[in-house]
């Protein structure tokens, strides 16, 4: 039998030596990814943003009827959960009916509830969007005791 797998324990207490800095995170990762493919520990390594802002993308108009929409496609999908669960438990009635009409009922209170959270916001928010966190550079650390181990192996 295998041991159970633990959480790495994470120090405040160790000191770590920058060695790279990346205008994007992709390229961080790549040097971390070599140092794995080399066999490094890469457990004593991290990746640091500096410069950290919020960004959020606006995707589109919301209106009353996207909103209603939008909760018509999530109920419909809470009631097809529902209609499986209740349906594996009542076999007497008929898989496929008790689906079917969980489906549509999600659908309604979902498209109803949709409709009146967007209606609840007065007009403030009728936008969609996605947000992210982005870092102006990407810091490639390394704990100090390893730090020149780590910049041999990548030939630096």
């Amino acid at each position: 039998m295998s041991e159970p797998v633990q959480a790495p324990q994470i120090s405040t207490d160790v000191k770590y030596e920058t060695i790279a800095r990346f205008p994007d995170y992709v390229e961080a990762q790549a040097l971390v990814d070599q140092l794995s493919d080399k066999e490094f520990d890469v457990s004593t390594v991290k990746i640091v943003g500096e410069g950290l802002r919020s960004e959020e993308f606006v995707t589109g108009r919301m209106t009353k009827g996207r909103a209603a929409l939008a909760g018509l496609g999530s109920g419909a999908w809470f009631g097809l959960f529902i209609g499986i669960l209740f349906g594996l438990f009542a076999p007497g009635f008929g898989l496929l009916s008790i689906i079917l009409w969980s489906v549509v009922i999600g659908a309604i209170w979902g498209a109803i509830f949709g409709f009146v959270a967007h209606l609840a916001t007065g007009g403030k928010r009728d936008f969609k969007s996605l947000k992210t966190m982005a870092a102006d550079t990407y810091l490639v650390q390394v704990q100090a005791s390893r730090a020149n181990e780590a910049m041999s192996v990548l030939g630096r």
